[in-house]
């Protein structure tokens, strides 16, 4: 089969595409022939040593996934040969990854594809999707009628945030950096767009919730301003944070206890099975009914591999600005 692999972590120069022989799936596994795949910023971290896990040789790197089951292991029963997938939790922790023509994926990590959603955007909701339900639902438990800040509301974990709170009947504000992306998370249903380069954040907030303040912030970014956050909190306000693994940043102590706030933090791939599956059952709901949708921005070949982890690289740690949505790689 063809496959992106490193035999060694570096840049994205590093990526080889080439032939590997096709995974022979265990008794509890499944052979997948992969139809699209999403990539994310862990990929992006793993793939650079930036995050240090064990490697297999000829390492595969790639989370999320939509294909059709190809063959099936003998202890194998939730699916059956042709039956389309999804998930994601691959590449991570020693697993093999999902950059290839074919992945040998375990049943737990494995969701039935609704009919009617293609596998690009299940590919892309994949991660994004389960990261932003455990944090609305599991962390946080939002409610109906509350009121949610999402910080960078077309981000991939943002834009999923954005969705599902109005899913569930919350109201939502979120920040962009342009029109066209104001007109995205109004087309979303956000409640209120605030354009961070042009207007003033805090002021904006306190107008919208009449000086009362947000129930929940969701913070995207990786170098999180506590005092601003802890500033535009309601009383027995929920803080989620789930990105920025070498951050340090100030923290007003003070007033965060003072209004009886909360912090949590959480990264989605610690998550166990049920937890996920769980996540998966919502998201298959919502993509069916229209819901939810992801905003995909680039798509390349598999032989682009190197390419694609570039331009994600460029707009999420350089701010090139010159992707919005999902990248997506297509075997």
């Amino acid at each position: 089969m063809q496959a992106a692999y490193i035999n060694k972590p570096g840049l994205y120069n590093e990526i080889i595409v080439g032939e590997m022989p096709t995974p022979q799936p265990m008794q509890d596994e499944y052979l997948i022939r992969i139809k699209a795949i999403a990539l994310n910023p862990i990929d992006m971290y793993i793939r650079a040593g930036t995050i240090a896990m064990p490697l297999p040789k000829q390492f595969i790197s790639g989370c999320d996934f939509a294909g059709v089951v190809e063959s099936v292991g003998e202890n194998c029963s939730r699916f059956k040969e042709g039956d389309r997938v999804w998930g994601s939790n691959q590449g991570l922790l020693g697993r093999q990854g999902t950059s290839a023509e074919f992945a040998a994926i375990k049943e737990d990590w494995l969701y039935p594809s609704p009919e009617g959603v293609d596998d690009q955007q299940l590919a892309a909701t994949s991660l994004v999707g389960i990261t932003a339900h455990l944090g609305l639902f599991r962390n946080v438990n939002l409610k109906a009628g509350e009121t949610i800040f999402v910080n960078g509301g077309t981000g991939g974990v943002g834009s999923m945030v954005v969705q599902m709170a109005k899913a569930i009947g919350a109201k939502v504000i979120t920040t962009v950096g342009s029109s066209a992306k104001e007109e995205l998370c109004r087309s979303w249903g956000a409640d209120k767009v605030i354009n961070y380069k042009t207007d003033d954040i805090p002021k904006e907030v306190k107008d919208y919730t009449s000086n009362q303040g947000v129930n929940v912030w969701f913070e995207t970014q990786r170098e999180p301003d506590f005092f601003k956050i802890v500033e535009l909190m309601a009383a027995r306000g929920r803080i989620i944070i789930m990105a920025g693994r070498t951050a340090q940043p100030l923290f007003p102590v003070g007033p965060f206890y003072v209004k009886g706030l909360t912090l949590t933090g959480f990264a989605m791939f610690n998550a166990t099975p049920d937890e996920q599956r769980r996540c998966a059952n919502d998201i298959n709901a919502w993509l069916a009914s229209g819901k939810l949708r992801s905003h995909i921005g680039a798509a390349f070949p598999l032989s682009k591999a190197a390419e694609a982890h570039k331009i994600l690289e460029e707009n999420t740690l350089k701010g090139a600005g010159t992707l919005s949505g999902k990248v997506i790689l297509l075997p």
